[in-house]
């Protein structure tokens, strides 16, 4: 099963699973919840835990072939002991950190059929790419002393290549299984209870009401509820097939080209991944990776987020120009500020979030109080419009309220109590029962979601493993350093071709994994600050789904669109363009990322970034007042081109440059026809 069918619903919707296998998502959800609120093991056990889990929704869900059922009795074996490697870890913990690097037979067997089934679980998932690459990486650990040069390493026995990914914390239980387990999952659960609650009709509706009726009305409204899903969501492919089933008919009614329709929903919804302050799950990857908080990582990505969706609105309204592609009619669009009304409460987790997020707490604490004051606000909206008084009505809407603004501060034992309440209120409440539903499918929905992630994130663990036990790393470092020594820019294409060949077969987490690991620090060591390094290799990780000829968000979007996937993701680069060019950008001048001490340096890299992207925008899509002639576009790319080179007197010619094509455009623009607004 490809990483696009994977992300299309684990083997069918939730709603659809058998019984059991319900039930096992229901209880591995609410296992991830009690380790974030009361942390009752040590880290080893609860990253052994979360793996356990993984294994048996994988084995319970995924057949080994084909798209239908796994046969029963061979699933629940394989489930089984997969959830028994799991409990091996948390029995013998004390034992297995006293032999530490001294396996017992049974160790070893443990270790090999771990390691083993994670690497067919992955296959399931995800397809054969990433245990391809995993297996390279294994064999190197296992054969490495046998190749010539600088590759050779010294040669390690299997029980010690064993020791080092199936225990302790530097192989399949290593930092991207840690935070798959602890950040990763709370906020896919966080997201996966706005949406059950109502958040993407919020957004949708909110962005129709506000771009609807514009010129190029639907297109803009892709882009907008695009961004406004990626605030918590964080999960590209998967935004494509669920805003995209609305927006994409909806520009193709009203004018646009298949091609561009699933062009601009694909490169909207990668954004996703980019946008702050959710982002996607690499996100915490690299803020544990590289030690730094997380905040640090959401402001770095701010302003290239911005420019990112700025850049593909500005394509979208160009466009609709260029074909004169008028909106929706005013009175069939819903009101802004009605969908608001209606469901404005489900803002205030996502608020009480950001604030906590940005006032220094950590990822863990925020995404756990988002998540408890999520159900509560659920929970308690539902009581409260079940209420007939509407004196009542008010007090309740008060109580909740007070609660909200000091929430955070109360103990995990009083917020766990105020959930119970509720729950017991809704249950004997008339159509209560509807809205514990809906919380429980949230609950499930979550641990559906995670399973792709967190068997990536359990994988890549062989390529550290490997990586850190050989320091293979250091080599590849090395040449390409050699190359960058005296020609940066090029090792800047070298990484980005890396990331994006590596992107067609493996998802964006083990993808950024591998080039972090190899590509990242020799950029460190090349003068690149450590934040923009491993943003580059993150950026061009996403960009690789957008770009021919995989393109799994392209072809994700293919069958809504009702096109070929290989010419949505041409029209994709063209918009996508932003995201092409600001990590170059970036690493030449990092105050575009806000690293540095000068607000005015970072303002005036926004301005030349949003100059230099809007002319390519109207480059590539031929149009700006009027459709552009060969030279005119020759003319605008060159301008955007020397303001992105950073180089002496680069800007001045870049800025003279537009100038003179502005200046050109708009009075040939005014000595023509007019152009039809």
């Amino acid at each position: 099963m490809s990483e696009l069918q994977q992300e299309e619903g684990l083997a069918g919707s939730a709603a659809d699973w058998p019984k059991t296998l319900f039930y096992v998502a229901l209880l591995f959800s609410v296992y991830q919840i009690i380790m974030a609120a009361f942390h009752p093991v040590s880290s080893q056990v609860l990253r052994a835990g979360h793996v356990g889990f993984l294994l048996m929704l994988v084995f319970l869900s995924f057949p080994a072939k084909g798209n239908g059922r796994p046969w029963q009795p061979l699933a629940w074996v394989l489930a089984l002991v997969g959830m028994g490697t799991a409990l091996y870890q948390w029995y013998f913990e004390g034992d297995l950190i006293q032999r530490s690097g001294d396996l017992t037979t049974f160790d070893f067997v443990v270790g090999v059929v771990l390691i083993a089934l994670v690497f067919e679980a992955a296959r399931r998932v995800m397809g054969i790419a990433l245990p391809i690459i995993c297996g390279l990486f294994l064999a190197y650990g296992l054969l490495g002393q046998y190749l010539p040069g600088d590759l050779a390493h010294r040669g390690y026995g299997l029980d010690q290549l064993v020791n080092q990914l199936a225990f302790g914390t530097e192989g399949l239980y290593g930092t991207p299984t840690y935070v798959s387990a602890t950040y990763i999952f709370l906020f896919i659960l966080f997201g996966a209870f706005l949406e059950q609650a109502g958040m993407i009709k919020l957004f949708t509706d909110f962005a129709m009401g506000l771009f609807g009726h514009k010129l190029g009305g639907p297109a803009k409204v892709s882009v907008v509820s695009s961004a406004l899903m990626g605030t918590i969501t964080g999960s590209g492919v998967a935004n494509v097939v669920t805003t995209g089933q609305f927006t994409i008919p909806l520009m193709k009614r009203f004018g646009y080209r298949p091609a561009f329709a699933g062009g601009v929903e694909a490169t909207s919804s990668m954004g996703s991944q980019i946008m702050p302050p959710v982002m996607g799950a690499v996100a915490f990857i690299m803020a544990e990776t590289i030690n730094v908080p997380f905040v640090e990582i959401a402001k770095a990505a701010l302003i290239p987020a911005l420019l990112y969706f700025g850049s593909t609105f500005w394509m979208v309204h160009l466009e609709a120009k260029r074909a004169n592609l008028r909106g929706l009619p005013k009175d069939q669009c819903p009101s802004a500020m009605a969908a608001v009304k209606e469901r404005w409460y489900l803002l205030i987790p996502l608020a009480v979030l950001v604030y906590l997020l940005f006032s220094g707490r950590t990822p863990m604490f925020a995404g756990t109080i988002g998540l408890a004051l999520t159900a509560i606000v659920i929970l308690g909206s539902a009581i409260i419009l079940k209420v007939s008084s509407f004196g009542l009505r008010i007090a309740f809407w008060i109580a909740l309220g007070l609660l909200c603004a000091g929430f955070f501060q109360l103990g995990i034992g009083v917020i766990f109590g105020v959930i119970a309440a509720l729950v017991a209120v809704c249950w004997f409440i008339k159509g209560g029962r509807d809205t514990l539903v809906i919380c429980l499918h949230a609950l499930v929905e979550g641990a559906r979601h995670a399973v792709p992630v967190g068997i990536a994130c359990a994988l890549v663990g062989v390529i550290i493993g490997v990586v850190s036990l050989t320091g293979v790393a250091s080599t590849f470092a090395g040449y390409i350093l050699a190359v960058g020594e005296n020609n940066l820019f090029l090792s800047l294409v070298l990484t980005m071709l890396t990331c994006l060949v590596l992107g067609m077969g493996i998802p964006t987490i083990p993808n950024y994994i591998i080039t972090s690991s190899i590509a990242a620090p020799a950029l460190l060591d090349l003068g690149v600050p450590l934040i923009v390094s491993h943003m580059f290799v993150f950026y061009f990780g996403i960009m690789a789904d957008l770009t021919p000829p995989v393109a799994l968000a392209c072809f994700a979007a293919a069958p809504i669109a009702k096109e070929s996937g290989l010419k949505i993701s041409f029209w994709a680069v063209r918009i996508a363009v932003a995201g092409f060019v600001m990590p170059f950008m970036a690493v030449y001048e990092p105050a575009l990322m806000m690293q540095g001490d000068s607000y005015l340096t970072t303002l005036y890299m926004v301005f030349k970034a949003a100059f230099a992207i809007g002319l390519w925008g109207a480059v590539f899509t031929g149009y700006l007042q009027r459709s552009m002639s060969w030279w005119e576009r020759i003319l605008a790319f060159a301008a955007g081109a020397a303001m992105i080179a950073s180089v002496p007197i680069s800007d001045e010619i870049g800025f003279g440059l537009g100038a003179i094509f502005l200046i050109q455009h708009y009075w040939r623009a005014r000595r023509a026809e007019p152009a039809t607004a």
